[in-house]
């Protein structure tokens, strides 16, 4: 199968309004510019999109809203990230499940590479290991797992002693879980499944208050027999940038790293 990565870029970003960009493309480090010399700024989504190109995605769809046409603008083609980018254009939608919905028709027969734009992580090869585990295991969905800093701002995830999701727990109020799930590989067996569930949905305006979660989504696929495995980073780092105090830590940290290397 081809691998195919996939972003959803249409939320609002209401939490650290206001913002000169789109979130998807605010500067929180800097880096080399491959071949134009010196420093130049590296944009939120910019390591999630590397990060595809090296597990082998030839083309990533990111599925947006018309008036965020500054993501286009400033990544284009996607030339300096090693990844084709192909842009969808969808109205707003009630959660990230329905935004991702949205690429079906041209992905509903890839291996996926999901993550968030607003989530830099490490380590580089993070995908690579998840497709790894996906082809010893033959499993439907690999999440990659991540130590939680915040865990009542995530998809925690609960494991059996035999290392298998036993429950996802979105964003609890008060937890002793201490995993959450960053990114995903999936095989369009997730691809269809996500698609049916959502068709067979009640409409947006007829659910329960509250966000569907792309975690929502998979919990559901397990407990319809989607085969599920994870991949656990435990010396792997996140920043969530969705935050005011995350987007100021994550530019912090980079900002230290720079007078480190300095002095």
């Amino acid at each position: 199968m081809k691998r195919v990565g996939l972003v959803p870029a249409a939320g609002s970003a209401n939490r650290i309004a206001p913002l000169p960009c789109s979130k998807e493309i605010f500067p929180v480090g800097y880096g080399n510019a491959g071949g134009k010399g010196g420093r130049r700024p590296r944009v939120a989504c910019q390591s999630l999109l590397e990060k595809m190109a090296t597990a082998g995605a030839k083309t990533a769809f990111i599925v947006t809203r018309p008036d965020k046409w500054d993501i286009p603008a400033y990544l284009g083609s996607g030339k300096g990230m090693g990844v084709g980018l192909a842009y969808i254009m969808t109205d707003p939608t009630p959660g990230a499940p329905y935004t991702l919905d949205q690429a079906f028709p041209f992905v509903n027969d890839a291996l996926i590479l999901f993550g968030f734009p607003d989530i830099v992580f490490d380590p580089d090869d993070a995908f690579l290991r998840l497709l790894g585990r996906q082809a010893e295991t033959d499993a439907d969905i690999v999440l990659g797992l991540y130590r939680a800093s915040r865990p009542h701002k995530m998809d925690m995830v609960a494991l059996d002693p035999s290392g298998r999701i036993r429950e996802i727990v979105i964003k609890p109020g008060a937890t002793d879980l201490t995993h959450t799930w960053i990114i995903a590989v999936w095989t369009p067996v997730f691809t269809r499944f996500m698609n049916g569930f959502l068709a067979a949905a009640p409409a947006a305006d007829k659910r329960p208050p509250g966000e569907l979660h792309v975690g929502d989504v998979v919990r559901a696929a397990i407990s319809q027999g989607v085969r599920a495995e994870t991949v656990v980073f435990e010396d792997g780092r996140y920043v969530d940038i969705g935050t005011p105090e995350d987007l100021y830590s994550a530019v912090r940290e980079n900002i230290q790293s720079l007078e480190t290397e300095n002095t």
